[in-house]
């Protein structure tokens, strides 16, 4: 469960209570939410911006305004990586506003609850769906759907400048932008297209103060390269082996490696097979027959090892919404053709079962203003 409690650093103590100028759009506005049943404890908008008129390329985001003081507390930004995650997926299994549990009946939406941990608590939060193709963002432009990480962060930019006319009471506030995994790719390309903006004097100025990243993609081979020595580190593997390993792989156990070092890392694998690699503290959803991506390098394909190369392209799967495109590929990665063994199944050990059930909802899809899905 995500806390508010590292935001607090950057927060400070709340001012006066105050309330956000009317500006923000009222149909924008989110009155309820399929499986809760109470009243908002703030404010939630939901809807598109337009980041590119000819194309009709449109971002969709979701945001819960501060439960303290939202005239006065900072405005973060929530991306989920992948590349081809849905933020929903933050909203829904890490930091939103409500914690999500089974229905009562098989198959039912699922109930939701206020979540006392939510980053709504101390900040007004907001998940967006980027790039375009990915969750409910869209473009009318099939073309679109095949990008990269510049374009990404340039799209996100737009985004950002426009949503900040669209609700110019929060102009002045601090603003953050967070996130998680390949949004460690996401976050410093947004960012430097922000600094850049404020250095030419783009306007509306966002008040630009930093940014969170939590468990962040930086480089292939240096991620990959830490995983034996972090599976040591965190005792899941004896001494013995690893210095076995090591000394048969001469410290490099990532690419371009002899069979020999590729049969001794193989080996730590086969050891950690049934271990959910996303959270070793937690048993896997999935058993792990299913599990349809490995670390083992042998097995990655070309787009997946050149991952984080800021001029690449790399394709989207098409956007979801509606029950002719399941949604779980929206929200763990489905159909980017790097990650070819998904098939449109989870990932290791991962549950989506919930978000896939309620987000895939006509009614939910309405509450939060989300537009019909189209080929």
């Amino acid at each position: 469960m995500a806390s508010p409690f590292p935001l607090l650093f950057f927060l400070g103590a709340a001012a006066l209570l105050r309330t956000p100028a009317a500006a923000a759009p009222e149909e924008h506005l989110v009155t309820g939410l399929p499986g809760f049943h109470g009243d908002f404890p703030s404010n939630h908008y939901s809807g598109y911006v337009t980041v590119d008129e000819a194309s009709g390329r449109s971002l969709f985001y979701y945001l819960a305004l501060s439960e303290r003081d939202p005239a006065a507390d900072a405005v973060v930004l929530w991306l989920n990586g992948g590349p081809g995650c849905s933020s929903f997926d933050g909203f829904v299994y890490e930091n939103g506003p409500f914690n999500f549990e089974p229905g009562t009946k098989p198959g039912g939406l699922p109930r939701l609850q206020l979540n006392p941990y939510s980053w709504s608590k101390v900040s007004n939060i907001m998940y967006l769906d980027s790039p375009a193709g990915v969750g409910m963002s869209y473009s009318l432009n099939k073309s679109d759907y095949t990008t990269g990480d510049l374009k990404t962060a340039a799209d996100a930019h737009k985004f950002l400048l426009k949503w900040f006319e669209i609700y110019p009471e929060f102009q002045s506030n601090p603003f953050y932008i967070s996130g998680e995994s390949y949004a460690g790719v996401y976050i410093p390309t947004l960012a430097d297209e922000v600094v850049k903006g404020i250095e030419k004097g783009v306007e509306p100025r966002i008040s630009f103060k930093g940014y969170l990243i939590g468990n962040g993609f930086t480089d292939v081979d240096y991620d990959f390269n830490s995983f034996v020595p972090f599976a040591h580190g965190m005792g899941l593997i004896s001494t013995d082996m690893f210095e076995d390993v090591k000394a048969s792989c001469h410290g490099t156990f990532f690419g371009d490696v002899d069979n020999l070092c590729q049969e001794k890392i193989e080996r730590v694998h086969w050891e950690l097979k049934d271990l959910n690699k996303y959270n070793i503290l937690a048993p896997c959803y999935h058993h792990p027959e299913i599990q349809q991506v490995e670390f083992a390098n042998s097995s990655l394909p070309l787009s997946f090892r050149r991952l984080g190369e800021t001029n690449r392209p790399f394709p989207v799967r098409k956007r979801m919404a509606g029950r002719s495109w399941p949604l779980r590929l929206a929200l763990r990665g489905g159909h980017v053709p790097m990650w070819p063994g998904l098939g449109g199944r989870s990932l290791p050990c991962t549950s989506d079962e919930l978000a896939t059930a309620w987000l895939d909802d006509e009614d939910v899809r309405a509450a939060i203003h989300a537009k019909p899905w189209r080929p």
